[in-house]
């Protein structure tokens, strides 16, 4: 989901369904570490509004039928500026902002050190302590990564280059390709080794191919963050510059080698199982025998090679290039990733970087970003704490409720769809049953007694925490799928569907105003977090999840006449979003983002209809009466509105145009109520009307 997800890295965004193109825990890597942008930051406006559903940020001058998202955020656009060290402001952010106060708190006391502290409490507070220490961070400069370039500049041949690549794997950023578990796309039930294009610093491939003025600027400043990072390294300003060309040059042929964005959507597209002789003869030049070798894999007879293209293509890079440029581009990529964590100018170097693609005009205070990397490094022994402050079995009852409620509202949409057949319709009913759902947080928490924390040791305790994920990512290939494992953390501001598991899974930091509201009456709360389950759940038969089967396998269980009624309906969606407006001249890449527009649009039906079922039921009529003046039914899509107020930056709206499979708020809310005869009868929208779309597009 972005829902999947307000991830503040421009990739995966509100709503997003972690599909198998990434491991559980290299995913959050990942997200978080591909370009380094590790820090959008977030921090609170001076005067922020109420985090929860009010009327007072309804603008009433505007008609709702003309323009619903001004309507029910207007108010709040005019009253809110993105704070300085923000690419964006919108709930999620806000959330996180709120969550990250507690998570504060619960790290700083767990920091002080004292006999009785739990072995958790001694690595999420020895991990805290030594990234807030500033001081010493910028005393020790470029020291402590030095043993891992030393080691890099030592190689003296290709074939030794692997090995150092495999190390540079283990602790963190993915050079040249990527290497991961994932469960079998044809045997759901088992996991198996993926390798996948990678190796890019810039966030998408256009990013490199494209020749407009905006992205040619990009290019422009990614060379001189590169140039000013060797520098900083102790090259003369003559050999950083070189170097920084022959980043740019090799990230170049990998860009050309790699599948784009749209088409990876496509899990067909990915689908490449091979023997490992065949792999190994795709690429001689990777060596791969042995770099599975020194990644401390298991030996296996088969894997999934997700484009093949790009590792015969990428042979003849790593062919045609020196040995040294390849040093060169690899130890790129480690001080990239750890340059947020090195001494101040390392720090404003990689900044700088961002604001040029986000326009973020500060930095986040440094406790912000401490707390975040915690989070990502130790997210699971963070994660009870903050569940025991913020969540309970109350808050799981409550949501298991309202999931059942919303399962049943889809299985009824499902049932009367006028262009399904009954076949088709029997095993989407089975896999809608088969769906598992994760609330809160883990039924069992993950093992971190085997990595090791050391207090005053910031970047060692950073690549040690990479390299613990690394292999205990490794460590499942051939073994059966654990479906307990979760792929966020219990305080993420997030949910997500997998396809490859069939399940839908909403960590404790979403469970939380404006998203559910204890406070507010439950029309508020099922345009909210209601919305929220219906997403997620119509990700199952969104354009890529109707594609895996109730185990998570990927098999065609439609008829051929349901498939094509299908794609019909889905390219109507495509087809509307592509003709709005991002920003500038810049449309909407309908096809990147159909299966979120679909979600939401199925989401928000399937919520409504839930809604309508509670209204129906409820015997005392209190359901049915009119809240400041609203109905139930408007309240819902008030609510619904309220979620996804937002502000964006320029840069970063241009960014996620690119990169982002979500739409931006102005859109999840429009393009959605436009569809909607359930909207329009709420308001008493006419024909004609800008919120009445003429073809309305429905999947779902």
């Amino acid at each position: 989901m972005r829902l999947c997800v307000q991830v503040h890295q421009a990739y995966n965004r509100q709503f997003d369904s972690y599909e198998v193109t990434m491991p559980f825990g290299r995913l959050l890597t990942a997200v978080f570490l591909t370009f380094t942008l590790a820090s959008f930051a977030q921090s609170v406006p001076a005067e922020k509004p109420s985090p929860g559903f009010s009327i007072e940020v309804i603008d009433k001058s505007i008609d709702p039928c003309v323009d619903f998202y001004q309507y029910a955020c207007g108010n709040w656009l005019k009253h809110t500026e993105i704070p300085a060290d923000q690419p964006e402001w919108i709930s999620f952010i806000d959330l996180e902002e709120r969550n990250r106060v507690i998570l504060r708190d619960i790290l700083e006391k767990a920091s002080a050190e004292n006999p009785g502290r739990s072995p958790v409490d001694q690595k999420i507070g020895d991990y805290y302590s030594s990234c807030i220490d500033e001081k010493v961070s910028d005393a020790k400069g470029i020291e402590p990564l030095k043993p891992e370039l030393e080691r890099i500049a030592a190689v003296k041949d290709k074939v030794a280059l692997m090995a150092a690549i495999a190390r540079v794997h283990l602790i963190g950023p993915d050079p040249l390709f990527n290497f991961y578990s994932s469960p079998d796309l044809h045997n759901a039930d088992q996991v198996i080794a993926y390798i996948d294009q990678g190796g890019l610093t810039l966030p998408d491939r256009d990013y490199y191919l494209n020749d407009d003025a905006k992205t040619v600027e990009i290019r422009k400043k990614a060379i001189e963050y590169t140039t000013q990072v060797f520098t900083l390294a102790g090259q003369t300003p003559q050999q950083a510059a070189d170097s920084a060309q022959t980043v740019m040059r090799i990230e170049t042929a990998l860009a050309k080698a790699s599948m784009d964005r749209t088409a990876r959507r496509d899990p067909k597209n990915r689908d490449h199982k091979m023997t490992l002789d065949s792999a190994v003869g795709l690429a001689p030049a990777f060596y791969l025998n042995q770099y599975f070798t020194d990644m401390g894999a298991h030996r296996f007879a088969e894997l999934n090679v997700a484009n093949p293209d790009f590792f015969k293509q990428v042979n003849g890079v790593v062919e045609s290039e020196s040995l040294d440029s390849l040093k060169t581009y690899v130890s790129w990529h480690l001080m990239d990733q750890a340059a947020p964590w090195l001494s101040k100018p390392f720090v404003d170097a990689n900044f700088k970087m961002q604001q040029a693609l986000t326009g973020q005009a500060e930095i986040q205070d440094r406790w912000k970003r401490c707390v975040q990397s915690t989070d990502r490094a130790l997210g699971e022994a963070l994660g009870q704490q903050y569940v025991e402050a913020t969540f309970g079995a109350e808050g799981k009852q409550r949501m298991l409720k309202m999931v059942d409620a919303l399962e049943r509202s889809l299985d009824e949409d499902i049932h009367g769809l006028p262009w399904m057949t009954d076949e088709t319709k029997k095993q989407a009913k089975i896999k809608l049953e088969a769906i598992r759902n994760k609330i809160g947080y883990p039924d069992v928490w993950r093992d971190y007694s085997s990595l090791t924390i050391v207090r005053g040791d910031l970047v060692g305790n950073f690549l040690r925490a990479n390299e613990f994920e690394s292999r205990r990512d490794i460590a499942k290939i051939g073994k059966p799928l654990d479906r307990k494992e979760w792929g966020m953390t219990p305080p993420t501001v997030n949910a997500y569907y997998s396809g490859s598991r069939n399940e839908i899974v909403f960590p404790a930091g979403i469970l939380q105003p404006p998203f559910f509201d204890k406070k507010m009456d439950d029309a508020v709360n099922f345009g909210g977090i209601g919305l929220v389950i219906g997403h997620e759940l119509t990700h199952g038969f969104d354009d890529q999840g109707r594609k895996f089967d109730p185990q998570g396998n990927l098999r065609d269980w439609w008829t051929e006449q349901d498939g094509k009624e299908f794609e019909k309906r889905a390219s109507c969606v495509a087809d509307e979003y592509s003709n709005f407006v991002a920003i500038d001249d810049l449309k909407l890449k309908g096809r990147l983002t159909l299966g979120e527009n679909t979600a939401d649009n199925g989401g928000a039906r399937v919520s409504f209809m839930a809604l309508e079922h509670m209204i129906a039921d409820d015997k005392t009529g209190v359901e049915g009466r009119e809240i400041d003046g609203y109905t139930p039914e408007q309240r819902f899509f008030l609510g619904f509105g309220r979620v996804w107020c937002e502000k964006r930056r320029p840069e970063f709206s241009r960014m996620l145009v690119k990169v982002d499979p979500h739409s931006p708020g102005k859109y999840r809310v429009n393009g959605v109520v436009q569809n909607m005869p359930e909207f329009q009868k709420a308001w008493g929208c006419k024909a004609g009307q800008p919120m009445v779309a003429q073809n309305a597009c429905r999947v779902w």
